[in-house]
């Protein structure tokens, strides 16, 4: 705490420095960069003006950007991936605004995972970035050929799936609930449908996904291990359009157009699987009655009031339903709507303003003869976050802003038909806010050396009503305390520093480093292998503490042959506070003093990530190795020894390749590799009255098989037609029918009780998969 404290004085005196800097006699040029086709802005596309001072910067967010300079005749140059570069000569004698619309440039075939521009990957401070270019990820191959942004996430470095028919990933040591998912700036609690086989986000409908591993820049915070931001398509200003896809499992259509010709426009996408129209033609009564299918729908409009303020509203809604006839129910699903108000206050100053609304819940439900009941859970927030961002000079771009975010969790509630046989109990909700304000310096020192640093001020609190108890070591209930609505039962306050630097040692390779402290006030509870829908958050509170994380970075940056190769090494190190887990034998369900059996401990993270990528040409594609270790120590566990979490793997490999045949066929090909899971299994059992009892030593000391997987995929795309575009993809996989663990059970052999069985589950052998698209 006193290096932190020191770290705001010196803020302000840096801050201060860099506005005295800035020269009063220059202008500005200011504007934003749009697509031609669709009038969509287009984020982080690069903007240089040529003369006799040469400047650049990129869009933001929200496709708008800032440059200031002295008087004069210059050149100014706008490209972005897969676009035809601009140029145009202007003069500046006074502040001016120029807008940019760019063509796609069908010539270029680029690879998913892009940056903003050909060298971003080299000269920017920005360490741990990664973004996926939407439009292009028709090529990887997926599971039943439903595209999903997640799946291609985990196949960079230091991104880890959470395993087979699981939506979940790891980043660099952290858990499934230590990421932060954000679409359109509302957070996501659960993105997974159908039980983790696919992700929340229907491709067709996203615009932008950028996903921060380290180095997280001071305007995120609330999660220790990642940020994966998400942004919908605003939808087409120019013309009305419909795209889809109809595939074995599932179909999608997304309609778009403009509301005002080139002042707004509006956009709505939804999909829904049919598994449940299969299951009703079978002739067997018991699974013709069954329910399985999920569906979800993105929504978007935006108007532009004027040249300075334009209007976002946008919302997602998704339902997943599972039923077992007329004995069982589980439905689960998000809604989130976002409410924005871009406004630029000078050439220099933009703001967004956001009101943010996100609500999880499920609901399971149990049908019996003489007595029907069901279970609710939810968790629900309202959020309000205001953004600035101020050009203070060409090598100074501040951003600064605060957030305040009002949680509601509802942590259970059984009701029965029938009171007198099942005791109907309402677990008390909790709820508490989360104040933050936060600001963050981009400095371009030198023509070689960036920074970027910030800070980031964070509390939380959590107020009542409700009874609040405190617990011992040992789980006791040592007092409890009732407070009022309203009421503040517990505050907790922590300063959150970020830097990040680059150097660049050559035109074409620089060196980073990166400092980050992240905290986290709200915590998931689950005793599964992977996240399931019926998982328990909870807050900070008496016995509960923030989470606490830092890590530092360090990497070597290359481009070759003209930026058509890129090669990145990061290495990382994390240490962890107040990590949690659970005492032996807890059940979490139904669990009204879960607080009682949690333990808590400390963690560490370690490792190195490779990342080779050919960005452009006929054939394309990367290769990412991850080496890492995640580690755990707590005093009640293991006998206080550090041991292996469950998301620790040794060994990460992802191969992707991408080759366009000609003018209509695409191939492509993905191959993962890696460790298996830190998992505990018995060592030994003995036998107490005929019944076996299985007994186990070292936490997480065994090893799960490993996991490899190929999978195939093609692409036809139809003949050109005056109105409508399609295109058929194949898919295979899991191509050489791996078996791959999902889970593996130990039982006697029932020949022998003095031996064990190994039951090894899987999930998924070798699948085929066709889909058609089409767009009109």
């Amino acid at each position: 705490m006193p290096i932190a404290k020191r770290l705001v004085p010196l803020l302000l005196i840096i801050l201060c420095f860099c506005r005295f800097s800035f020269a009063q006699n220059k202008f500005t040029v200011s504007g934003t960069v749009t697509d031609s086709g669709t009038g969509e802005t287009l984020i982080g596309a690069s903007v240089k003006l040529l003369g006799s001072i040469t400047s650049g910067t990129v869009t933001n967010a929200y496709g708008f950007y800032s440059l200031s300079v002295p008087e004069g005749a210059y050149k100014i140059s706008v490209s972005f991936i897969g676009y035809k570069t601009v140029e145009h000569s202007i003069t500046i004698s006074k502040n001016l605004r120029q807008n940019f619309v760019l063509s796609e440039d069908n010539q270029l075939n680029e690879v998913v995972i892009s940056a903003e521009k050909r060298d971003e990957n080299v000269s920017s401070p920005q360490m741990g970035l990664q973004k996926i270019n939407v439009r292009e990820i028709n090529n990887v191959p997926v599971l039943l050929g439903e595209r999903d942004v997640l799946k291609t996430l985990q196949l960079l470095p230091g991104i880890k799936s959470a395993g087979e028919g699981n939506s979940g990933f790891y980043v660099r040591g952290g858990s499934t609930d230590q990421n932060l998912i954000l679409l359109d700036e509302a957070p996501v609690y659960n993105a997974s449908h159908l039980l983790g086989f696919f992700s929340t986000f229907n491709s067709d409908a996203i615009k932008d996904v950028s996903v921060y591993k380290g180095g997280m820049p001071a305007q995120y915070g609330g999660r220790l291990a990642s940020v994966l931001d998400i942004k919908m398509n605003d939808g087409n200003r120019k013309d009305y359009t419909a795209e889809g896809g109809i595939g074995l499992i599932s179909s999608r259509l997304k309609v778009e157009g403009p509301i005002v010709k080139d002042k707004g426009s509006f956009m709505v996408s939804a999909r829904r699987t049919y598994l449940d129209a299969f299951l009703a033609l079978s002739p067997d009564s018991s699974v013709s009655g069954n329910t399985l299918y999920f569906y979800d729908v993105n929504a978007k409009a935006n108007y532009q009031l004027d040249d300075k303020n334009t209007l976002f509203l946008s919302g997602y809604f998704g339902r997943d339903k599972l039923g077992i006839s007329e004995a069982f129910g589980f439905n689960w699903g998000n809604s989130t709507v976002t409410l924005r108000w871009n406004h630029l206050y000078s050439d220099r100053l933009f703001s967004n303003t956001s009101l943010i609304y996100s609500n999880y819940n499920y609901v399971i439900q149990n049908f019996m003869e003489d007595n029907d009941f069901e279970v609710n859970s939810s968790i629900k927030d309202f959020n309000l976050k205001q953004d600035f961002e101020y050009s203070l000079s060409n090598r100074h771009s501040l951003k600064f802003g605060v957030n305040a975010i009002h949680h509601t969790i509802a942590p259970g509630k059984l009701t029965a038909s029938d009171s007198s046989s099942v005791n109907q109990t309402t677990y008390e909700n909790r709820k508490g806010y989360e104040l933050a304000t936060y600001v963050s310096d981009e400095w371009a020192i030198s023509d070689r050396l960036n920074l970027v640093y910030g800070l980031r001020i964070s509390g939380f609190s959590l107020t009542g009503p409700g009874n609040f108890k405190a617990y011992d070591e040992d789980g006791n209930i040592i007092s409890t305390k009732t407070y009022k609505a309203g009421e503040v039962v517990k505050n907790y306050f922590n300063l959150e520093p970020r830097f990040s630097a680059s150097y660049q040692i050559a035109p074409s390779s620089s060196l980073k480093a990166a400092y980050t402290r992240n905290i986290q006030n709200i915590h998931l509870m689950s005793n599964s292998t992977s996240t399931s829908p019926t998982d328990l958050y909870i807050m900070n509170s008496n016995n509960v503490k923030p989470e606490i994380a830092d890590q530092i970075a360090a990497g070597y940056f290359r481009n070759f042959n003209d930026n058509n190769y890129e090669f990145s090494a990061e290495v990382y190190y994390k240490w962890m506070q107040n990590q949690i887990e659970y005492r032996s034998g807890t059940d979490l369900r139904g669990n009204g003093n879960v607080e009682a059996d949690l333990l808590y401990g400390d963690g560490r993270a370690y490792g190195i990530e490779l990342f080779l990528k050919k960005r452009f040409g006929k054939f394309n594609g990367w290769i990412g190795y991850t080496w890492s270790r995640t580690q755990r120590q707590f005093d009640a566990i293991n006998e206080a020894k550090w041991f292996y979490a469950k998301q620790d793997r040794t060994h990460d490999i992802s191969l992707v390749g991408i080759y366009k045949a000609g003018p209509r066929w695409t191939f492509s090909s993905v191959f993962v590799y890696n460790t298996g899971n830190a998992v505990t299994y018995p060592s030994g059992k003995y036998q107490i009255n005929g019944r076996t009892t299985f007994y186990y030593t070292e936490k997480n000391g065994y090893r799960t098989p490993d996991y490899h997987r190929l999978d195939v995929a093609a692409t036809l795309e139809g003949k050109p037609g005056k109105k409508l575009q399609s295109s058929w993809s194949f898919g295979i996989y899991n191509l050489y029918n791996r078996q791959n663990a999902f889970s593996i059970d130990f039982k006697d052999n029932p020949d022998d009780v003095s031996k064990t069985q190994v039951v090894r589950t899987t999930l998924f052998g070798i699948i085929p998969s066709v889909t058609w698209n089409f767009k009109f």
